[in-house]
Formats: C-alpha cells, structure tokens, sequence
C-alpha cells in the first residue's frame, strides 16, 4: 500500500476525532446557553452587574445593585456599601473619582466622616471653579477580589481617577484562607471562574439550592478561621494581592484614569492581636516552660518592672517566637521603657503574627508599595508610613485609628490631604489658583463636614458597642479600649441648639450635600420629626426609591 493511500485513509479519522472533540466541547456549551437564556426569560436569579438603571430627580442615572455583592456572600449575610449614584451623562467641568476598597476605604463607622468626605470638601473648596464627583464604592467584608469586578463595573462611567484603599480583608474577605463567605485559599484562575459562574442565573440557581442561610454577626463569625503568618495559605494570598491590585490598575488606565494606591493602616499600639497560636511542634515540655516564663513575665510587668519583665518576655519569645501576644507584651515593656523605635518593631511583628488577620500585614503593604511603584504614572499614597510619621514615636494608635484598621477624623484628614496634593497636581490649569493651593486646615474641613461634638460622642458610642462582642472581648488590652471610647462619648458634650447650628453653617455652604442633610435628618429626629423627615427626604434624591424615618415609618 502505498503512502499516499495510507495518509488518505488518516484524513477522515483526523477528521472524526476532531469533530468528536468539537462537538463534546461545543455541544454542552450550546445546552448551557439555552439553559441560562431560559433561566433569564423566566425570571430566575437576578442582574449582578454593578449598576442598575435609575433616575434621580428626573435625570437619567446609574445607582448601586443591591444584588452585586450577592455572589460574594452566603445567604443572609450580604453586605453592600452606601447607596451611590453616578449620573449617565458626566457635565462638562467635572472631575470623576471613584473611591474603591473595604470598610476602611467606605468610613466605617460613618462614611460621613471617611476620607473621601474630606477629600471631596477639600476640593470643593480649593477648586470652585470644578465640579467633583467622589463616589466611594467602599463596602464591608470585600477584599480585591471584589474591587476588580467593582472597578471594571465603573470603567465606562468616564472616571478621571480611582483610588484603591485596600488590603485589610485579603485573608478573611471572599476567597482568602480564612474566610466564612465563599471558598477559600483559590489562586486567581480558579476564583475568577468561580466569581464568573456564580454571576451566571446557572450558578447563582446552583448556589441557591446548596447555601445554608447565614446571619451576618460581623467579626465573631470569623472565630474559627485562625491562620498562621508562616501558614503556606498565606504565599496564594500575596500571589492574588499581586495580581488583583494590578489588573484593577489596568481596568482605570484604560478607561484613561489616573490611579492612586495606599498602603493600609493599622492600628499597632492599642490593638492588642485578636488571637495567638503557638509554633508547631513545640513540645509539651517547652510549653510548660514557656507558661511558667510568660506568667512571671506578666507579674513583673503589672508590678512596674519593665526592664525585668522585658527580658522574661524575650527568653519565652526564644522558646516559641510565633506566639503574637507576646510581642505585643514586649512592645509595651520597651514603650514603657522609652525605647520606642525597638517597641514598634514588634507591635509590628505583633500584628503580622495575629492569627485573625484582619489586618493588612506588613507584606500586604510592601506589595501595595511595589506594585504602584512599577507602573509608571500610578500614585502610591503610603499611609502606613504616613501615619507613623505623624505619631509622635511613630507607632500608630487610637489617635488616627479606632480599633483596627477603621480611621478616626484625625486620620481621615491626614490620608485625605496627602491625597489631595496628588489630585491638585491633576487639576487642569485653568481651574488652579494660586491663592487657593494651600490645603483645608482640620478645623475648617471638620466645621464643612458638621463633625459636630454630638457626632464624635455618638461614634465613641458606636465603637463602645462593637468592642462588647468578640474577638474585642479577647483582647491583651480590652479594657484600656472600653475605658477610651467610654471616656471619648462622655467628653463631647454640646447642646442639641448648638449641633444644629453647626449643621445648618455647613448646609449654607453645600445646599447639595445629600450626606449632610442625611446626617443631619438623622439628629432631628429625636426633637423634631417633621422637621427629620424633610432633611431626610431631601437625602435620597433617588426617584421610586423609599425614605425611611430610624423607627421605620416610610416617609417617601
């Protein structure tokens, strides 16, 4: 036979297996389509794009889906940001910023106060001539995974610029190995398909009958999901904060935005770590030891004897150097002995060993550092040494942040203005004054945004709350908290005609800001209801959407 006859007759088997291979490919494909278009004419599921169509007095407009953050979390548990809206058409003289990140990024424990809020005054009042637009997109719980889709959502509504705030939530947020939302400990390829499935009606049917309803309890739901600094979960963690981070940069320079990163704070001195957990393999006769060490290093330090206690501490850290209490413990031993620079070195490790990590570790940042440092024109804003700088040993604590990681007022204006000097310099040339380039002091932004004396009572009083439930209540230094916000909600005293007043001064000012009047609405209604529901009802300019009083009665 012939080779050519034999190369004839491997054609159509070529052939054959190829159109096998096509139509097992293709085939499933084709039923899954119909599936998913089926699902979608009956009905079930619901949108997840960002974005909903609506309108805003009259006016064509974009608002948040309430539905976006579905996939992201299990039933019962979904957490969304503010409400925002963006209108469809941009007015010519605008400047579009979109804030993107976790509840650090959104203002938590009040957006009213974050520092988009004074970032948005400040340019107001430095730029009159220009129209801002910041649109904080920040939401609770999320981590990068989350802000990529958000960013993508957003690309196409003419941004000028979009600030990243995250990396607080990328080992408990969805995905990371310590998480209680989704899956967890994926690389980037796996969490993406998974992300892209479950926005499918397919996926989002799937989900449904296998999920287990789960009531949001915030913070102590994570309890259980303790993970190690040295654990090899942590090296995918990195590995997706890499690429997140710069693929969301991607998404803004296409869009022809600029973009401006930041470092995480935290809070190192008067965050004692959440939870400790010993090396592995430590042997029950170092562990014994090691009791016996740290527990005259305790009584030493509660007598005053920091240097003696000091150095019990260091020869218990030599026998187990991953417990992050007692770095913490030794962080205070040389605080107390004033040697501070020593002291924040290991509030640092204190903090990168806590095994609940809900806070950006020190290689999260340097990540953040070195990813915005590798794409010409991004901005790094490095809060975390932003805020060192400004402490007066260095050490960040409940001055510029609350608890954790969420920013105090102080704070706020701090990473606010070191983005603003950033911004200006973006500024087209003919809306810049030179009489104007100086930047809102503290006062003058605080006195615009009504941070009024009721107000910083009543966040004291939030934070009091939270840190009644656990991991709080587990804390090294819980009680040194409580005594600091129950002594910061007790300080601020002010007279309801007072508060009102700053309030009015403000609104004078911005007869627009919906935020204001929102927050303002809200302190009317314990003296005046009437009075409540109009400032309220001008808050949500949203049409077809309903206002609501705090007790629940339906206003608009």
């Amino acid at each position: 036979m012939s080779a050519d006859s034999e190369t004839t007759k491997a054609v159509p088997v070529r052939r054959r297996w190829l159109l096998l291979i096509a139509s097992t490919l293709f085939v499933p494909v084709v039923v899954l389509g119909v599936v998913e278009a089926l699902l979608r004419v009956a009905g079930v599921g619901y949108s997840t794009e960002l974005l909903t169509p609506c309108t805003i007095q009259g006016v064509r407009a974009s608002c948040y889906n309430l539905f976006f953050a579905a996939p992201f979390f299990p039933a019962g548990s979904v957490q969304t940001p503010r409400l925002y809206s963006i209108p469809n058409k941009k007015p010519a003289g605008t400047y579009r910023i979109f804030v993107l990140g976790e509840s650090a990024a959104m203002g938590d424990p009040d957006p009213a106060y974050g520092f988009s809020r004074y970032l948005e005054v400040m340019l107001r009042e430095r730029f009159p001539a220009m129209n801002f637009e910041v649109v904080n997109t920040g939401s609770v719980a999320i981590n990068s995974h989350v802000v990529l889709p958000i960013a993508r959502g957003l690309a196409d509504r003419s941004p000028d610029l979009f600030i990243i705030y995250s990396g607080n939530n990328e080992v408990v947020g969805p995905y990371g190995p310590g998480t209680v939302l989704t899956s967890s400990g994926m690389s980037i390829p796996v969490v993406r398909s998974s992300i892209a499935l479950r926005f499918t009606r397919i996926g989002q049917l799937v989900t449904k009958l296998g999920a287990q309803k789960k009531d949001w309890r915030g913070m102590e739901m994570f309890l259980d999901k303790q993970v190690r600094a040295n654990s090899p979960l942590m090296d995918r963690v990195y590995e997706n904060f890499t690429r997140n981070p710069r693929d969301t940069i991607a998404v803004g320079r296409d869009a022809e935005a600029s973009v401006i990163v930041a470092t995480a704070a935290t809070n190192l001195e008067d965050c004692a770590p959440f939870a400790s957990l010993h090396r592995e393999n430590l042997s029950e006769n170092d562990l014994r030891t090691w009791s016996a060490t740290v527990q005259q290093a305790q009584d030493l330090e509660a007598a005053g004897s920091y240097a003696e206690a000091l150095k019990v501490y260091l020869s218990a850290a030599k026998i187990d150097d991953q417990y992050a209490e007692v770095e913490f413990r030794i962080a205070r031993c040389l605080k107390k002995l004033g040697d501070s620079r020593s002291a924040r070195e290991h509030f640092l490790r204190a903090r990168d060993l806590d095994t609940l990590r809900f806070r950006a570790d020190s290689k999260i940042n340097q990540i953040s550092r070195a990813v915005a440092s590798s794409i010409p024109g991004v901005g790094l804003v490095d809060t975390e040494a932003l805020f060192s700088t400004a402490s007066s040993d260095g050490i960040v604590g409940g001055d510029l942040v609350y608890e954790h990681v969420h920013l105090t007022p102080a704070g706020s204006y701090l990473l606010a203005r070191a983005i603003f000097m950033q911004v200006a310099e973006k500024i087209p040339a003919a809306a810049r004054s030179p009489i104007q380039a100086d930047v809102p002091s503290e006062t003058e932004c605080e006195r615009m945004l009504a941070l009024t004396g009721y107000d910083r009572s009543r966040l004291a009083t939030e934070m009091l709350r939270r840190l009644q439930k656990a991991p709080f209540t587990t804390q090294l230094n819980h009680a040194d908290q409580v005594l600091r916000f129950t002594m910061q909600a007790q300080s601020m005293s002010e007279s309801p005609n007072d508060t009102a007043a700053q309030y009015q001064w403000a609104i004078t000012r911005a007869p627009d800001d919906h935020m204001l009047r929102y927050r303002y609405g809200m302190f009317l209604f314990q003296y005046n209801r009437g009075a409540a529901a109009e400032q309220l009802a001008v808050a949500q300019p949203w049409d077809g959407f309903p206002v609501f009083m705090p007790d629940g009665t339906q206003i608009k």
